[in-house]
């Protein structure tokens, strides 16, 4: 298919909803539609998943989607589905007939995207059915699973690179959220991507806020931190099984809708419990580190590791998980040297001595990070090779060194002279060769006599000793603030060995003074988010984002889909910041495709008219001021004390009372049957005389609803209608409840 900018354009809005894609997307698409491989590195939430969905729309035949998450597979097509794109999965889930019948659909030319578990790739089967329906386009996720050298390689990846040799003329996308340098090359290698474009996004994730808390009294700092979130989703992670149940049992016990997560639960156990977090049906997951990749859930607010990973590249994608939608979130790390202790002793059952050093190195640097003095975002961002400037505005409005959304940038500073120490820290990195992280220089500076200190004879150098007064914590503290003035560099990502820069040389010859800004020892034990962080977020009628969100979820519960496979949370506050009322403007908002408008716009543009009519307001033009008040009039209530209805739903019952049936008056008003089903349900509720017989079933049906309805406590209609079956439609089910509501009222009356 011939594809130019502006037909590229034109599917993103009108197939993903979106009006501009984010940085580097354009350059990818262009590139995969132009027949190239491309070797994608972005962190979660940056949109890697489009750089291939779009294509896959745009070319003939179908995309192959290699991935490990069987549960981000289901949470994919929901959400391609949504947007009108026909796609699928085979997986172990599926039955062998439903899995058959779905290669013939992408066999027959329905499907646009097929998603497959590695290890389906070496099935005869599937090599059978590669051979005669061959995809036009293959994408591999996790890409860094093939590596050795990534932190979760699996075997079954390595089977992949059978697939470039098969199709060596079809182009392959690679994406990986995680990977060094090393990785990268190495999965370059794996996949034969010689002549692969590279994309290489920035790692930073400015809406996220890191933070590390000292162990003491951790649980009751972990029950404020979830409490403070106020049911939104969290995610904790734990160093054992036992240990997920415990603090899953504890906040639980506390009022905190939590539950466990890990791998000896039983699979339709843990099965049920993601789906119910997925839903919002528990707001707290309490897992092992095996949880979460497979979670495609962009609204997660919190998340917490109550012990430290075993490495950064973990510790990165796990907090991946945080905020995926770009709002503020907020990720914490719970630290002991205990913590260090445990993960050492596993390290050293590792038989493998090459493998055993890098494991050692890899926890070294989550060490290093969980000891830092100096912002931590920076630490993370030079340890992924990213060299992002990392500035804020500070509350006078001058721009300070650092990210302005850790809790080391966020303590109170006081400034110091560090003209003295500076020279004593770059000294000893030059007598030391230049070959060693901030650990060694800290114990040379300190006249520690350890063994490899006397091995290495560095306890004859002039500078063993000078800094005796420091303590190990505040010279790594004064090194991290030296780099990030730029007189020290780390010379080597992968042993975090130290370097002592032109600028740091010009420093010791022309011995300038230096003034630097240190924090307390400890940092603050409780930082709330840098709302700042996210400039973009805008500000938004509360009542209106809850209405919204009550109405996300009861189509969620109808179609049996994730909330945010509807919208998500950003769409919902621009809808509840920009107030449209038509179908237009409401295709305006970010995440609004055609077929979204089409299935959900009337039900979202109804409540938002009423909303607006009920309140006084009126829409917002995109300027960004505040919706206008409208003149107040005296329409709020009846006589009789009871809430008045809006302009739309008065049409709506005005129509009904004048004989017009549900379809007659869906035609008339440009609204689906099922929202004036809603208008009317609302109607009712209001005007308790008003007469809604009409649409009763009859009385056996009647009885059977209402015994459904008595055992769902729930409050959705969904689980009801799964009960009754598919001879039972909604708007049954809608107004016997209405019926029971009224009897109810009537008889408290």
């Amino acid at each position: 298919m011939a594809t130019t900018n502006q037909s590229i354009q034109n599917v993103l809005k009108s197939r993903f909803g979106f009006d501009e894609f984010l940085p580097l997307q354009e350059e990818i698409v262009s590139n995969v539609l132009a027949g190239n491989d491309s070797l994608v590195l972005m962190p979660t939430g940056a949109g890697k998943s489009l750089c291939y969905q779009l294509p896959a729309v745009c070319r003939d035949g179908y995309t192959l989607v290699i991935s490990p998450l069987i549960a981000l597979m289901k949470d994919q097509v929901d959400a391609l589905q949504a947007n009108g794109i026909p796609a699928a999965f085979v997986n172990s889930t599926l039955s062998v007939q439903e899995n058959e019948q779905i290669l013939v659909n992408a066999a027959q030319g329905d499907l646009k995207i097929l998603y497959v578990a590695p290890e389906r790739i070496a099935t005869t089967r599937f090599q059978r059915f590669l051979t005669n329906v061959p995809p036009s386009l293959i994408a591999i996720d996790e890409a860094h699973c093939i590596s050795e050298w990534g932190h979760d390689f699996r075997p079954d990846y390595r089977n992949l690179k059978t697939l470039r040799q098969r199709f060596a003329a079809i182009p392959v996308i690679a994406l990986t959220a995680t990977a060094t340098e090393d990785v990268r090359r190495d999965i370059a290698d794996q996949l034969q991507l010689i002549e692969s474009k590279w994309f290489v996004s920035s790692f930073n994730r400015p809406n996220l806020n890191y933070s590390v808390r000292p162990k003491q009294h951790a649980f009751e700092s972990l029950l404020g931190l979830v409490k403070s979130h106020n049911n939104e989703s969290a995610i904790i992670y734990c160093f054992s099984r036992k240990q997920t149940e415990d603090v899953a049992y504890d906040l639980s016990e506390r009022g905190i809708s939590a539950a466990p997560y890990h791998a000896g639960l039983d699979n339709d156990l843990r099965r049920a419990t993601q789906d119910r977090f997925i839903k919002d049906e528990v707001s707290v997951i309490v897992a092992t580190i095996a949880f979460g990749m497979g979670i495609d859930k962009p609204d997660v607010r919190l998340v917490v590791h109550y012990n430290l990973s075993k490495s950064l590249e973990g510790y990165y994608q796990e907090t991946g998980r945080a905020g995926r939608d770009g709002l503020p979130s907020e990720c914490v790390l719970f630290y002991n040297f205990g913590d260090r202790v445990k993960q050492d002793f596993f390290i050293n059952q590792i038989e493998d001595p090459t493998e055993r050093q890098h494991a050692s190195e890899k926890l070294s640097a989550m060490v290093e990070y969980s000891e830092l003095r100096s912002c931590r975002r920076r630490y993370m961002l030079r340890y992924f090779g990213d060299h992002t400037d990392v500035t804020y505005l500070n509350e006078s409005g001058d721009l300070e060194s650092g990210c302005g959304g850790c809790d080391v940038c966020l303590a109170e500073k006081e400034d110091f002279d560090a003209t003295e120490i500076a020279q004593k820290i770059l000294s000893a990195v030059i007598r030391t060769g230049e070959r060693f992280g901030a650990k060694h220089v800290s114990d040379v500076l300190r006249g520690l006599r350890a063994k490899r200190i006397r091995d290495l004879q560095h306890d004859q150098l002039t500078v063993h000793g000078i800094a005796s007064d420091f303590s190990d914590p505040e010279l790594r503290q004064l090194i991290g603030l030296l780099e990030a003035e730029g007189l020290l560099i780390i010379s080597s990502a992968e042993f975090r060995t130290l370097a002592v820069t032109e600028k740091g040389k010009d420093f010791l010859n022309e011995r300038a003074n230096l003034t630097l800004a240190r924090i307390p020892l400890e940092p603050e034990s409780s930082l709330g988010l840098n709302d700042s962080s996210n400039s973009g977020d805008l500000d938004y009628d509360q009542n209106l984002f809850s209405e919204l969100k009550s109405l996300r979820k009861e189509i969620a519960n109808e179609r049996d889909v994730p909330a945010y496979v509807i919208f998500g949370d950003v769409a919902l506050r621009e809808m509840a910041h920009y107030m449209p009322n038509s179908l237009e403007t409401f295709s305006s908002i970010s995440g609004v495709g055609a077929t979204k408008l089409e299935q959900f716009g009337d039900r979202f543009v109804t409540l938002l008219i009423d909303y607006c009519d009920e309140n006084d307001l009126s829409p917002r033009v995109r300027s960004g001021l505040p919706p206008k008040k409208r003149k107040r009039s005296k329409r709020n209530t009846n006589a009789d004390g009871r809430p008045s209805l809006s302009r739309s739903l008065n049409e709506t019952k005005r129509l009904f009372a004048d004989g017009y049936s549900i379809d007659e008056i869906a035609n008339e008003r440009g609204f689906a049957a099922k929202t004036i089903v809603v208008h009317l349900e609302k109607i009712g509720r209001v005007d308790p005389d008003f007469n809604l017989d009409s649409l009763l079933p009859t009385e056996d049906r009647i009885t059977t609803i209402e015994a459904a309805l008595k055992s769902n406590d729930s409050g959705y209609l969904a689980p009801v209608k799964e009960l009754l079956g598919e001879s039972y439609s909604y708007e049954e089910i809608r107004m016997v409840r209405l019926q029971m509501e009224r009897i109810i009222k009537a008889v408290e009356k």
